[in-house]
């Protein structure tokens, strides 16, 4: 509805339910308008009964022979239109209320009040683009991420086919910007049918309840999934340095510290690496100080109990 925002009825950043009213039109307008409908409603209720009236007495002269058919026909559909502008008037009457009710701006969803750009006094109307405010629904929410098609392919091969990966899938956790982890898992909910021409990703969303409104809608992380890979070795990323974009390990050969230049599966747990090449089962990996080993560097080995 158009008119003058006279009433907010939150703040920024404040809680509220489906249905709570954020704010008020001036009202004035639409309330004369109702009154006014509703005036026509009655009006039209009168004509009605005046028709109704005018033909029962048109009936009982027409049974007494004293006016023609025609008379009696006038009559009946004086009656029509009267009840027809009754209709009329009563659709009008219901707009208006309906108008009425507008002026009151309620929230669609529970959720979180966002930016308020609007005060009173200031002017709103349906052809705005810029909307009142959002409201996050924030309850639970949904992370979209990605996966390589062969990831995916992956995944099908183990579960059978994609209904069954969503459903059987381990939940999946998420890794917070800052490198923590949120305390509460998600399940995958969707697949996308497409892959990404350009990158060759497949998009997935998964859902995680968010009870005490840690998340945030538009938070970055990274999603942690579950999988079983039994030819893939896991290195803590404490044994491994990243120099630009490599990743190194550093292993003995005879004595000494070797490079290996690891291809690693960018799906981990945030701690560790899954590494698909660059090692292999039965090296002995220097998993501490790696930070200061070199090339060529004489090393006693010190087994380290996992």
């Amino acid at each position: 509805m158009s008119g003058r925002i006279t009433r907010l009825c939150v703040k920024e950043g404040e809680q509220v339910k489906t249905g709570q009213v954020l704010a008020v039109i001036d009202q004035v307008p639409y309330q004369a308008a109702l009154r006014t409908a509703q005036a026509n409603v009655s009006a039209a209720q009168a004509k009605v009964e005046t028709a109704r009236i005018e033909l029962q007495g048109k009936q009982a002269l027409f049974d007494e022979k004293v006016i023609s058919d025609y008379e009696l026909s006038l009559a009946r559909n004086g009656l029509a239109v009267a009840l027809a502008e009754l209709e009329q008037a009563k659709a009008q009457e219901t707009d208006a209320r309906n108008n009425l009710s507008y002026t009151e701006i309620k929230s669609p969803s529970n959720g979180v009040v966002g930016t308020l750009p609007f005060r009173i006094g200031a002017l709103v109307s349906p052809g705005m683009t810029q909307p009142f405010t959002v409201v996050s629904d924030n309850a639970e929410m949904y992370a979209y991420f990605s996966v390589s098609e062969n990831k995916l392919r992956q995944f099908r091969t183990q579960y059978g086919s994609i209904d069954k990966m969503i459903s059987q899938m381990p939940e999946v956790g998420l890794q917070l910007n800052d490198g923590t982890f949120y305390g509460r898992k998600g399940r995958i909910e969707t697949v996308s049918g497409v892959v990404n021409a350009t990158t060759g990703a497949v998009q997935i969303k998964a859902r995680f309840p968010n009870p005490d409104r840690e998340l945030l809608s538009g938070t970055i992380g990274n999603i942690v999934l579950q999988g079983v890979d039994a030819d893939a070795i896991l290195l803590p990323k404490t044994a491994t340095v990243e120099l630009q974009d490599k990743i190194i390990a550093y292993r003995l050969r005879n004595g000494k510290a070797e490079a290996a230049y690891l291809t690693v599966d960018r799906l981990n747990d945030g701690n560790h690496f899954v590494v698909k090449q660059g090692v292999s089962v039965g090296d002995t990996i220097i998993t501490e100080g790696v930070g200061l080993v070199k090339e060529g560097m004489i090393v006693t080995p010190k087994n380290v109990t996992p």
